[in-house]
């Protein structure tokens, strides 16, 4: 059976909890090797990749982005579901809870965010119009509401560079330009995820509010506490997605280079 989607977790999430018959599996890729783990769930397999690897050991901006999606999609995957720890912009989206985001403000600046950088691979100029998989956002909303946990649905998540937490000032100016939340990982595993024609979004859990809108400093452990608090409520609304996802489906996403010939390993 083809391993067609898979999860990408984030902080607190490094385990593929609930998956059944779980294999270790090496990847190589133009990037490296790549280590991920295939499992299956009510019997279908899922592939499951730590993004910061096993105990939190690699940064968000150190990440093997072009990697990890490289081996997920010689894997065979075209579906995928990342879980991000944010903190908050707006007040209406309160820590501890859920939010889907539909739109990014990208302020990385020094990660490789591209497959596409001349020579044999060309230069392509991908759309971005709707930078998170449409469908997949509403099964991640249908999930959640059918576990009534409560989940915001959009908002524009921007993505700093790390591993640093951001300054206040940096804070005010993320909101005026319309960021709701702040996380250092989504980009460019979005982008790499459209490049290579495979569905991407997220589901973020709102650990904290950001600097300057918390009323007290930001520390590593308390994303890694609440985290901890919330991860069985994160886990519930992903695999309920898991199970409203059609498998093999087809999607605009997955036709995004079309005009190119499509996307090749």
């Amino acid at each position: 059976m083809a391993v067609d989607i898979a999860i990408i977790g984030g902080t607190g999430v490094y385990d593929p909890a609930m998956l059944d018959d779980v294999q270790v599996r090496e990847i190589k890729t133009p990037y490296g090797v790549v280590s991920l783990q295939v499992g299956r769930y009510r019997g279908q397999e899922i592939a499951f990749l730590a993004r910061h690897g096993a105990g939190h050991s690699v940064p968000p901006h150190l990440v093997n982005y072009r990697g990890n999606i490289w081996a997920l999609k010689k894997l065979g995957v075209s579906q995928i579901i990342a879980t991000t720890a944010v903190g908050s912009l707006n007040e209406k989206m309160r820590p501890n809870e859920l939010v889907v985001p539909d739109q990014f403000l990208d302020f990385t600046k020094g990660r490789p965010s591209t497959f596409f950088e001349g020579g044999d691979s060309g230069v392509i100029h991908t759309d971005f119009t709707n930078p998170y998989c449409h469908r997949l956002c509403k099964l991640l909303m249908t999930a959640a509401y059918g576990l009534n946990v409560p989940t915001h649905e959009g908002g524009v998540y921007v993505c700093t560079e790390g591993p640093r937490f951001e300054t206040p000032a940096e804070i005010r100016m993320f909101r005026q330009l319309g960021g709701d939340l702040v996380g250092m990982t989504s980009i460019p595993e979005a982008v790499l995820a459209r490049e290579a024609e495979m569905c991407y979004a997220t589901l973020s859990i709102v650990t904290n509010y950001a600097a300057g809108i918390s009323p007290n400093n930001l520390t590593h452990m308390e994303v890694v506490d609440a985290m901890a608090d919330n991860i069985e409520k994160l886990r519930r609304v992903l695999f309920r997605a898991i199970e409203l996802i059609e498998a093999q489906v087809d999607c605009e996403c997955q036709h995004a280079l079309a005009e190119f010939g499509g996307f090749k390993l």
